[in-house]
């Protein structure tokens, strides 16, 4: 696999050329801090020869140490109470670059230890953020046989063990890269459930795809109608990827994932115009995310936690056969649909996923609900490149958004909570009165009041999970979290994928 191999490393003389390191790459917020005399020393001299040194990430020559190379990157703005751990993440990423460029092959990255809890995981953010700098496009590797930029990267800790942790993590991330931001075609429905099971084949994971037309039209619907227009065309045909992870001994919580990926969105009959197609091979952000968590638990193998995931992988073709709007269409929870905007496709193929989920939730050990869905502009409008996580009633009485976003920030996924009012319920009213309810309204959601909140409503409604409040007799806790703004970052259309918001997801599945 085309990612980081992280190598624990204890040994202080292994600054010294100790284990084939060839460049020494330290993260910290002052010259002052560094604690190994030698290279304190070294950026020190290199300060006074260069003021940049402490500054800006800098190169010095450094005879003695690990290759000859020390890359001092500084962590900016420590002191400002508004920053999180993203700082060493930035100063890490400058860092890794120059090593790169420089030709290092086996850095060793040392990050000074803060005492400010903010920065409890300040390694672990840094070395993840190497792969996040590090990784290249699936398409550039298989044209051009591209191999990893370096060997190893060491992380010298004199106190914790990591590379585990952290290979897995990377692992899952490359996995979710992959998924999220290869083109339409290589990575088409089939292609993506293809390169899923492949990568977990001989694992954990227990592993299923739905593929017959029959079968999705019968218990996928609303999904089927998303994709109606491309089962025309073979090779475009949906998926629905079924996967679950069953520890060895005792399950405590049990954690049910729907994951939106929309492997190409024209928009269907409301087409998009206006060059807002360009990127939407990116629309699979939310499925990628949790296969990518899949694979990073088929490494570590946690107690306790049994995980199921439903991914549904379609594309929403223009075409004779294409569903439009007024349609009203029976949803697998048995609620009668109208399509406000066959545009608003992913809280169609989601509501779905999330039914058969429910039903897998009502028997299970301590459930809890998640959709992750690369769902709308109104996300980004409000919040940027964060995340929004929109919870039921019965997650707020739990308090699971506010502590996935507790856990996901110390680690440098920071989410934003939403919550959910009556005015998003009355947002999906049929005033016709045929139908039950209806999908959206007939305008961009960044300009809709409200519009990255009230898809949590309908998904609620269309799924049957309405249903299971808190004073139910079986209560069921659902988040939905939408990632439009934090599946990628850089260019708005073609920027690299995150794998957002695997890792916070992770640190909450297992702390929780």
């Amino acid at each position: 696999m085309f990612q980081v191999n992280f190598v624990d490393v204890k040994a202080e003389n292994a600054i010294f050329d100790g284990e084939g390191w060839d460049a020494v790459v330290v993260v910290t917020p002052d010259l002052d801090s560094i604690g190994f005399d030698e290279i304190g020393l070294l950026a020190q001299h290199g300060a006074h020869v260069d003021k940049r040194v402490g500054k800006s990430p800098t190169l010095l020559f450094a005879p003695g140490l690990a290759g000859g190379r020390l890359i001092i990157a500084p962590v900016t703005q420590v002191n400002d109470e508004y920053v999180d751990v993203r700082v060493y993440a930035n100063a890490a990423r400058a860092a890794i670059a120059i090593a790169k460029e420089a030709g290092a092959n086996r850095p060793l990255l040392y990050v000074v230890p803060s005492k400010d809890s903010r920065f409890s995981f300040a390694t672990e953010v840094a070395a993840l953020a190497c792969g996040q700098e590090l990784w290249q496009t699936l398409e550039l590797r298989e044209a051009t046989g591209l191999t990893p930029a370096f060997e190893a990267i060491g992380l010298l800790s004199l106190s914790t063990h990591n590379s585990n942790l952290l290979n897995a993590l990377e692992a899952g991330r490359v996995l979710a890269r992959d998924l999220c931001g290869t083109e339409p075609e290589r990575m088409s429905a089939k292609a993506f459930a293809d390169y899923c099971l492949q990568s977990l084949a001989g694992s954990v994971i227990k592993t299923a795809v739905v593929e017959d037309r029959d079968i999705l039209e019968r218990d996928y619907p609303l999904l089927s109608a998303v994709a109606r227009s491309s089962f025309a065309v073979g090779r475009h045909q949906p998926r629905v990827v079924k996967l679950e992870y069953l520890p060895e001994g005792e399950v405590t919580r049990t954690f049910l994932f729907a994951g939106k990926g929309v492997i190409y969105d024209t928009g269907g009959a409301d087409l998009k115009v206006g060059g807002a197609m360009a990127g939407m091979s990116r629309d699979k952000g939310g499925a990628s995310a949790v296969a990518g968590l899949f694979k990073t638990l088929s490494m570590l193998k946690p107690k306790g936690i049994r995980v199921i995931a439903e991914l549904g992988l379609v594309r929403n073709s223009i075409g004779s056969e294409a569903f439009v709007t007024d349609e009203i269409i029976t949803s697998h929870a048995g609620v009668r649909v109208r399509i406000g905007n066959t545009d608003a496709e992913g809280r169609l193929v989601l509501a779905d996923l999330l039914s058969h989920l429910r039903i897998k939730a009502v028997s299970a050990v301590k459930p809890e609900m998640f959709s992750v869905a690369t769902l709308t502009g109104h996300v980004v409008r409000c919040y940027g490149s964060y995340p929004a996580a929109v919870e039921n009633s019965v997650a707020s009485a739990q308090q699971c958004a506010v502590t996935l976003q507790q856990q996901a920030t110390q680690w440098g996924e920071p989410f934003e909570v939403s919550t959910l009012r009556p005015e998003d319920f009355a947002k999906i009213r049929d005033v016709s009165g045929a139908a039950e309810m209806l999908s959206s309204n007939n305008a961009p959601s960044s300009i809709t009041a409200r519009g990255h909140q009230y898809p949590a409503a309908f998904l609620l409604k269309a799924s049957g999970l309405f249903d299971h409040g808190v004073t139910a007799p079986i209560p069921l806790a659902y988040m939905h979290l939408d990632i439009a703004g934090s599946a990628t970052e850089g260019d708005p259309l073609y920027g690299k994928p995150t794998a957002s918001p695997l890792v916070g997801l992770y640190q909450y599945l297992i702390n929780r």
